[in-house]
């Protein structure tokens, strides 16, 4: 049996493209869908899906390990709604569960597989930038691989050996500008709550780190060893994104600074409003009458 996973949230331009591409080969498939407000729900389920709704978690790893453990199959492919399966990797994926399926001893096996991908950006998909052959372990064994639900570009851990796939995932990621912005300050937003999370504090330091050392590494590291000069203009405009994207994360760490000071500014007013209450906590801190 082979389950394909998906979690969603809001997909109705592309759930059907992408279960339309695993119907060859999917015995199950499983939509953690993440209270979408259009369409989502109802195509996924003429489509044959198996659909649980739940929140829409801020990282979204979380969901798609809640469409993981619901997989009943012996081989499962994980995929994003915005993901389309090659018929290379559909055939790649049947010749693999059948090996699976006749169970014959083999030391080196392997239980998950890395998995290329063909990623669409401004009109055209990269060459080159660092987004090309862009492996992800997509595809394994049931009971061998999880997410670790800490980043939103972590990589599967998997419990063994890791070989590569034959085929691609065609990745409709950004087919324009606008899509790609929304995910990128969604993206810089969690980033920010991480710094948060992690106490990284505003100062000289941590300023030349995140608003020049790192993006200036990161613009030089794409565009020029990874020849995101070969992809043209979107190649460099991809490079520009991806350097902005630690002092955007660094700034909105900031705001959030900013909010909690605030925040407990308005508590104190409100506290100095009420003179008797303020006096109580003055001289007992800590003990609620």
């Amino acid at each position: 049996m082979i389950s394909v996973v998906l979690a969603t949230f809001n997909e109705e331009k592309n759930i059907k493209r992408c279960l339309e591409s695993v119907k060859s080969f999917a015995d199950e498939i499983i939509v953690v869908d993440g209270s979408s407000t259009d369409e989502t729900r109802e195509i996924a389920r003429k489509l044959g899906a198996e659909v649980i709704k739940t929140t829409n978690k801020p990282n979204f790893h979380i969901n798609k390990q809640i469409a993981m453990d619901h997989a009943k199959g012996d081989l499962v492919l994980q995929l994003d709604a915005d993901e389309v399966v090659d018929k290379i990797l559909q055939r790649f994926i049947k010749k693999v569960h059948s090996k699976i399926l006749k169970r014959e001893p083999d030391d080196h096996r392997a239980v998950a597989w890395w998995v290329k991908r063909k990623n669409l950006f401004m009109g055209q998909f990269f060459k080159k930038t660092g987004q090309y052959p862009d492996p992800v372990i997509r595809l394994y064994i049931n009971g061998y691989a999880k997410l670790p639900q800490k980043d939103v570009h972590e990589q599967m851990k998997v419990d063994g050996r890791v070989a590569w796939a034959e085929g691609h995932l065609i990745h409709y990621a950004n087919p324009t500008f606008k899509d790609y912005m929304r995910k990128w300050n969604t993206y810089t937003a969690f980033k920010a709550q991480q710094l948060l999370t992690d106490k990284i504090k505003i100062n000289f330091f941590s300023s030349i780190k995140y608003l020049v050392w790192l993006p200036s590494k990161t613009f030089i590291l794409i565009f020029i060893r990874h020849k995101g000069f070969v992809d043209r203009i979107p190649g460099f405009v991809f490079s520009v994104m991806s350097a902005l994207y630690y002092p955007m994360s660094y700034l909105k760490l900031w705001g959030l600074y900013q909010s909690k000071i605030q925040g407990e500014e308005g508590e104190w007013r409100s506290q100095r409003s009420q003179p008797g209450l303020w006096q109580s906590q003055r001289k007992y801190p800590g003990v609620k009458k």
